[in-house]
């Protein structure tokens, strides 16, 4: 075996794809709790678990064309799974849909935990807008949201979508279920991550840790890619790996980190 194809093997069986499909919630939450973070559907470059690999063996290209029992359960789990408090759900993990831990939550989130901290993370006029209704209102419907920060609309609402992906990528919004609405699907349900979880002060070592946690969960990773994942500037995810480094928890090879669990595959 190759050391990509080892890769690829080590990644499938840390990531559930050989483990029995996930077909309740509560196992959904434990995946989540395991990996430590995850894509909603799987994309493609991107060398992260996502839950719909753990649900399903089909591929997401037929998706578009097919509603079937996983599908609606995934569908439905990104709401329910915040909402019950079992994992974080947003925009956060490469800007795209994603789930993160409450552990993982515990280590990224970058302010003081309490609802108003928003104010301190240089939001744009949009996404602060939106985060302070959130504020005054409580847990609110996206269609309500919408016409509340005058976002309504084609226009209004592609300003919506990037602000809602900014608040998800600062973590400063997460999904709390839906609402159902007079005619069409439910509404997601957005509520401030402060709110929603209980976030205690963020321990030291908090980047250190996440960077392991992250490297533990991908086996292989180059800076750039830590980066891009949790929106950190290459130089600080160079310097994290580089940390693991030094303290056993990770080997260099080339231009790219294995974790130590990892040393095996190459």
């Amino acid at each position: 075996m190759t050391g990509v194809d080892a890769l690829e093997a080590a990644r499938a069986e840390r990531w559930w794809h050989t483990r029995r499909r996930i077909g309740s919630i509560e196992r959904a939450a434990a995946f989540i709790d395991d990996v430590g973070f995850a894509l909603l559907f799987p994309k493609s470059g991107l060398a992260v678990p996502s839950l719909w690999d753990a649900v399903s063996d089909r591929t997401t290209a037929s998706l578009p064309r097919e509603w079937g029992p996983d599908i609606e359960r995934v569908w439905g789990w990104k709401d329910e799974l915040p909402d019950r408090g079992l994992a974080w759900y947003g925009h956060m993990l490469f800007g795209r849909p994603s789930f993160l831990s409450k552990e993982m939550l515990g280590l990224l989130y970058p302010r003081d935990g309490k609802p108003g901290d928003f104010r301190d993370a240089g939001l744009s006029p949009d996404a602060g807008r939106i985060a302070e209704v959130l504020l005054s209102s409580g847990p609110t419907a996206s269609a309500t949201l919408r016409l509340a920060v005058g976002l309504d609309g084609k226009a209004g609402g592609n300003r919506f979508s990037k602000a809602i992906v900014e608040l998800g990528r600062r973590l400063v919004v997460t999904h709390a279920g839906t609402e159902e609405m007079d005619a069409g699907w439910p509404s997601a349900v957005f509520d401030l991550t402060a709110r929603a979880f209980r976030i205690g002060r963020r321990p030291a070592g908090a980047s250190t840790r996440a960077a392991e946690r992250y490297l533990r969960t991908v086996l292989r990773a180059k800076p750039g890619e830590l980066a891009r994942a949790f929106g950190w500037p290459a130089a600080s995810a160079r310097d994290e790996l580089d940390s693991l480094v030094r303290a056993g928890s990770a080997v260099r090879s080339s231009s790219s980190y294995l974790h130590a669990d990892a040393r095996g595959l190459y």
